[in-house]
C-alpha cells in the first residue's frame, strides 16, 4: 500500500527519532485543544499515526484514539507499543483520502508533516475533504507542515544521522531537491544498519513532499469546508512565523 516507510526504514523510525519531543508536541496539542475547542474533548483521530509517538502519549492521557497510517510496517511497531502499555487504541490502515471509519470525532491531528505527502492539490483537496466527513461539527483539525518561505530562504541541506548502540549502529543520510514550480521537494533518504560490523540491511527511499504557503493554507481549507483559526510557528506556538520558520502549525475548524 506504501511506498515510503516500508519495514527496514519502519524498523530503525524510533532510533532515528529517539530525540524527537513528543512529550512537548502532545503537551502543545492540549494548550490547542483547550484554546480552540467548543465542545468536550474526548475523541482524537490520529493521522498519519506511525509508530504511535504521539497516539500512545495522548491515550495516556485519557483521549480515546483512533490511529491510522498507510504503512503496514509503522502501525505494527505502534500496535506493539500500544500492547506493551496495554493501551485501548485503535488502529487502522489506511490512506487518509480512502479513510472511512463512518465515526465523527471531536479532534484530528495530522502530525510531522504528514499533509506534506499529498503533494498535488486534487489529493490535498481530498484528503483534506475526508478528514473534515470525520470531524463533529465545530471539530478542530490541528497540523503541521514545511513553511514555503522558510524551505525558499533555507532550501534543503544534505543531512547525516548515525546512532549506536553497543554493537549495532543505525547510519542515514538524506537529500533534498527542490522543484519550485509544483512546490514539493524530493528527499532521498539512503539507511544502513549495521551489527557488529557486519550490514544487516541496507534501504533506499525518496519521500516527495509539499510545502505550504499561508494564503494557499487558508485557500485549501475554505474550499474543503473549514475555517483557518491559526498558523503559526510550531516550535514556540503563538509566534509568527518567518522565513527562518522550517514548521508552521496550523488550526482549523470544521464549518
Amino acid at each position: 500500500m506504501s511506498t515510503v516507510f516500508n519495514t527496514s526504514y519502519s524498523d530503525a523510525y524510533d532510533t532515528i527519532y529517539s530525540e524527537k519531543d513528543y512529550d512537548g508536541e502532545c503537551a502543545l496539542l492540549e494548550r490547542i485543544f483547550s484554546k480552540y475547542s467548543e465542545i468536550p474533548i474526548s475523541s482524537v483521530l490520529d493521522l498519519g499515526c506511525g509508530t504511535g509517538g504521539h497516539s500512545i502519549r495522548l491515550a495516556e492521557k485519557g483521549y480515546e484514539i483512533t490511529g491510522i497510517d498507510i504503512s503496514p510496517s509503522m502501525l505494527s511497531h505502534a500496535l506493539q507499543k500500544a500492547k506493551e502499555r496495554n493501551l485501548n487504541i485503535r488502529f487502522h490502515l489506511s490512506s487518509i483520502i480512502d479513510l472511512d471509519l463512518k465515526k465523527e470525532f471531536d479532534y484530528s491531528i495530522m502530525m510531522f508533516a504528514v499533509l506534506g505527502y499529498h503533494y498535488n492539490n486534487n489529493e490535498i483537496l481530498s484528503a483534506l475533504k475526508n478528514i473534515r466527513r470525520h470531524l463533529k461539527n465545530s471539530g478542530v483539525l490541528v497540523f503541521d507542515v514545511w513553511y514555503g518561505p522558510a524551505v525558499l530562504n533555507q532550501k534543503p541541506s544534505d543531512k547525516f544521522f548515525i546512532k549506536k548502540e553497543g554493537e549495532k549502529q543505525v547510519i542515514r543520510t538524506s537529500t533534498g531537491r527542490l522543484d519550485t514550480f509544483t512546490h514539493t521537494c524530493d528527499v532521498e533518504f539512503n539507511l544502513w544498519e549495521i551489527n557488529n560490523n557486519s550490514l544487516i540491511s541496507q534501504t533506499r527511499e525518496i519521500h516527495k513532499m509539499r510545502y505550504f504557503f499561508p494564503q494557499e493554507i487558508k485557500l485549501f481549507l475554505s474550499i474543503a469546508g473549514f475555517k483557518m483559526l491559526y498558523i503559526g510557528a510550531f516550535s514556540g506556538f503563538e509566534s509568527n512565523a518567518t522565513d527562518e520558520t522550517w514548521n508552521v502549525v496550523v488550526v482549523a475548524k470544521r464549518e
